[in-house]
């Protein structure tokens, strides 16, 4: 059997749709579906190469917590260092705090002394935190 992943659903607050919207077309993904209670996103705009889902319906009174039970957070690859850092650029512009002393190298996650593992950590206004990461040569 060969398999892949093929969407992940997130749960988000109505208001913060365009926040995801806006998020993902920065990063290059293409929408798949929107409405005013749903977005899905892509890397291709092709939902059979993974995707992600943004449903508008969250319990009242719950909040996410990345460090108990459940999903701690979603990397996004990034192609190289100055793309991690327009992300930065962008998160900023927006208004969202980078978090974990981030963006940085981390080379207790590289592959070896010629690569890098250089990241950006933060948390959407849900409270779901993602990670966007270029791995590869310094």
């Amino acid at each position: 059997m060969q398999t892949s992943l093929g969407h992940l659903e997130l749960l988000v607050a109505p208001a913060n749709l365009p926040f995801y919207r806006d998020l993902f077309a920065f990063l290059g993904w293409k929408t798949i579906f929107e409405n005013e209670e749903m977005l899905g996103t892509g890397g291709t705009g092709d939902a059979k190469e993974g995707s992600l889902w943004f449903v508008a319906h969250v319990k009242e009174g719950v909040t996410n917590d990345y460090d108990g039970p459940g999903v701690n957070h979603v990397g996004i690859q990034a192609g190289s260092v100055a793309d991690v850092d327009s992300t930065v650029t962008y998160l900023q512009d927006s208004g969202v705090s980078a978090l974990f002393e981030t963006p940085r190298h981390r080379p207790e996650f590289s592959q070896g002394p010629e690569s890098t593992y250089y990241q950006v950590m933060f948390e959407s206004p849900d409270r779901i935190l993602f990670e966007v990461v270029y791995t590869g040569p310094k």
